[in-house]
């Protein structure tokens, strides 16, 4: 069994236990295509079987997300999970905000949180942080697409529409924007709306699974892959599934390539041959 469930994660949930579920109904591995901090909703797609092979083609893609931001509160994980300190600076107007946003579009660095997954000599950096550890991580580059702010609900919070790629620390832009405007902010939720192909509204809730109805939430790997599809001849067949390369006059990239008619995998041509790259049946 192959393909993925589009899954909203509740907040308060571990994605690890979200895909826990998927694999008990249908008594396949499975894996998450980007992982949710427990505080966080939204899509969490979820491979069955070795469509988990496909992480790499999904790991750069967009996401959207809207995030609530608390201002004038400071907190060691960076949102309301952690030690919150409150008047840990001045609440900004929304102007202020809409002025600075213009500075964290594009290719921008920042430094991941200190409780988060970032490896730090073979240790979590929650791992380290939980011990107490003193310890930096190094800034990474990552890409915001678009971000804009939405009027102020409460009077110190502020929700954000954020459109960024892949590796990006929500919980980062929070300080790193109130910093911009010398104060402080935590982020206090978020939803994950939209994740490559898989979109918030039609996602589904774990909860709402079962062993009568998960089948019909399986959508199938080939339909989401934005790529050409290569049907080979017997004679090529015979070639490519023995491990050799053909000639091939399709331009270099990657491709979706079928057996006896059947989906197979992921293709590559380069300088003309082609060559089966990633096997999914």
């Amino acid at each position: 069994m192959t393909g993925f469930i589009n899954v909203n994660k509740s907040a308060g949930a571990s994605s690890a236990k979200e895909v826990a579920v998927i694999k008990r109904l249908t008594q396949t591995p499975c894996g998450h295509m980007g992982t949710l901090d427990p505080m966080a909703s939204g899509v969490l797609p979820v491979a069955i079987g070795n469509s988990a092979r496909l992480f790499d083609y999904f790991l750069d893609k967009h996401k959207k997300y809207t995030a609530t931001f608390l201002f004038g509160a400071d907190s060691d994980t960076l949102d309301t999970t952690g030690n919150v300190v409150y008047g840990a600076g001045r609440i900004p107007a929304i102007g202020e905000i809409k002025a600075v946003l213009k500075d964290f579009i594009g290719e921008i660095s920042q430094i991941p949180p200190k409780y988060s997954a970032k490896s730090v000599g073979g240790k979590r950096g929650y791992e380290l942080a939980r011990a107490g550890v003193d310890f930096e991580l190094a800034p990474k580059t990552v890409k915001i697409y678009s971000l804009s702010v939405l009027p102020c609900q409460e009077k110190d919070s502020y929700s954000f529409e954020i459109e960024c790629g892949g590796g990006t620390y929500i919980r980062s832009l929070a300080r790193d924007i109130a910093k911009s405007l010398s104060t402080c902010a935590i982020m206090s939720s978020l939803v994950r709306t939209q994740s490559g192909a898989f979109n918030l509204e039609n996602a589904v809730k774990t909860e709402d699974l079962t062993e009568e109805n998960f089948q019909k939430y399986i959508i199938p790997t080939e339909t989401l892959l934005p790529y050409e599809s290569i049907i080979p001849t017997k004679e090529e067949e015979f070639k490519l599934f023995n491990g050799l390369a053909i000639k091939c006059e399709k331009p270099d990239g990657v491709y979706k390539i079928y057996r006896q008619g059947a989906f197979y995998g992921l293709a590559e041509v380069n300088q003309s041959l082609l060559r089966v790259r990633t096997k999914l049946c």
